[in-house]
């Protein structure tokens, strides 16, 4: 599995924090080879489990956004100006959320691939005008706040 895949599993995991808070279970169940087995052939994500760098990337991610969840979406309430925060599709919260946890908190990933690989999440699961929106955003955290 890829960083990207890796990636992409845990905008997955924050996503369904909104529904299902608690981490330790999501966490164990979004992780585990019967997850994977479960839903392989659905979507190629999610063809093999993650490996144990990729595991641990992930549930540090994903408790990580978890443990900033009030910061973070501050930086979003700022940096999207005109719109309330409510309206902004889920998909792209999760997404702006990992984004800006990784700028923050994970000096082994560059700025610009935090940024590149949201955007290209984006464009993956939202119309055309949300990643434009979230690329906006995230330009503006970045140009801003760092």
């Amino acid at each position: 599995m890829t960083r990207i895949a890796a990636r992409e599993i845990a905008v997955h995991m924050v996503y369904a924090l909104d529904f299902s808070p608690e981490l330790s279970e999501l966490t164990e169940e979004r992780t585990s080879p019967e997850f994977y087995l479960r839903l392989s052939g659905e979507d190629e994500l999610f063809d093999s489990p993650p490996g144990a760098e990729e595991r641990r990337y992930i549930t540090e991610l994903v408790a990580g956004v978890d443990e900033h969840l009030a910061e973070l979406d501050g930086y979003i309430e700022k940096y999207a100006v005109g719109w309330q925060f409510a309206r902004i599709p889920r998909v792209a919260v999760a997404v702006m959320r990992v984004c800006m946890y990784e700028v923050l908190y994970r000096p082994d990933v560059p700025n610009a691939a935090a940024i590149n690989a949201a955007v290209e999440l984006c464009k993956k699961y939202e119309e055309t005008e949300v990643t434009a929106f979230v690329n906006g955003i995230l330009g503006s955290f970045a140009r801003r706040e760092l």
